[in-house]
């Protein structure tokens, strides 16, 4: 969920309008296969604060009787850790690279696990009751997402690593134990300035939905029609949108394809700042004094699921379900970034 997203308009913060119907995102190639990962961890499964120590590697292996072209991830072996882009800057685990396992392509993709630490993001339900965060979600399909594409070659640099802000917050970015409205700028700030540094030539931020009625669901991608390069956000939106439709129905899950469309009309209601500027900050445009330094390169904002829908919540709770998403999201920036 992001603050101010169109398509959530009951949770916290957001501002309530219509979900659009969109179009489809192309068929361009993102069907390649994958084999199911052997094994997976999220931040639920590691705890707090130990997600970038122990990164397991994405190294690829053949199978008896395997296609080639299925991948299995090792759970036996250790990945170096990873390298703090700026450590000045950003909070302890956050704004990390890691770079390929396996061949170099030479090019960086950014990748921002939406929300974490003191902004816990929507709130959800499996279908047996237990309560889910979107933090945790995001977090775990952004590393999934990160071994893919460091075996497929590519520099990754995630926003966080672990259960925490981006930021480095102080006193007055927090509200008691949840983000302040300054400190919720502050950190959406630090993650287009980490896309930025990093010199990535993709941004995907994902996130999950949420909606007041229990029985909404479906998957949409945003991408800001409001800047230079909105012609290459919108294609890499669409492949997006496509590519995680698609993997999740490989996998028996019919989600509603929602389409991609622009953002560029609703962001944060937190603030009358916030209101004026109109646009998600880690897509949006650069405004003086609002958003001094914003993303620099074709970038997108993943939502695949509702976490509000019970089913749709359990589908992003597991891991079959993430490593869906993510191997739809690393098929579409492998297409996307393959074209001339």
């Amino acid at each position: 969920m992001v603050t101010g997203d169109p398509s959530s308009p009951q949770e916290g913060h957001d501002e309530p309008s219509g979900i659009p119907g969109g179009g489809h995102g192309p068929p361009a190639g993102v069907a390649r296969k994958r084999a199911t990962r052997a094994f997976r961890w999220s931040a639920a499964a590691l705890g707090v604060g130990a997600a970038a120590a122990a990164l397991t590697t994405a190294a690829l292996e053949v199978r008896p009787g395997r296609d080639p072209g299925h991948r299995h991830v090792s759970p036996t072996t250790r990945v170096p850790a990873s390298t703090a882009v700026d450590d000045t800057s950003f909070a302890p685990g956050a704004c990390a690279a890691f770079t390929p396992t396996s061949g170099d392509r030479h090019r960086t993709v950014f990748l921002d696990a939406g929300h974490g630490g003191p902004d816990p993001g929507g709130q959800g339900r499996t279908t047996s009751g237990r309560r889910i965060e979107e933090k945790t979600e995001t977090l775990a399909t952004v590393l999934d997402t990160t071994q893919l594409l460091r075996a497929d070659g590519y520099r990754v640099v995630v926003s966080r690593t672990r259960d925490s802000a981006v930021a480095r917050l102080s006193g007055g970015d927090l509200s008691g134990s949840v983000m302040s409205p300054s400190g919720d700028h502050k950190d959406l700030l630090a993650r287009a300035r980490c896309a930025n540094l990093a010199g990535a030539a993709a941004l995907v931020s994902v996130h999950f939905n949420l909606d007041g009625h229990v029985s909404t669901g479906g998957a949409i991608t945003l991408f800001d029609a409001d800047r230079s390069f909105s012609a290459r956000s919108r294609t890499l939106a669409g492949l997006l949108q496509h590519a995680i439709v698609a993997a999740l129905a490989t996998h028996g899950w019919d989600v509603s394809d929602r389409g991609a469309t622009s953002n560029s009309t609703g962001g944060s209601t937190l603030t009358v700042q916030a209101a004026a500027y109109g646009h998600l900050l880690v897509l949006g445009p650069g405004k003086a004094g609002y958003n001094d330094q914003p993303s620099v390169m074709p970038g997108a904002l993943v939502e695949p699921l509702f976490i509000s829908n019970p089913t749709e919540g359990s589908i992003a709770d597991s891991p079959a379900g993430q490593h869906a998403i993510a191997t739809g999201i690393a098929d579409a920036l492998n297409t996307f970034l393959s074209a001339p």
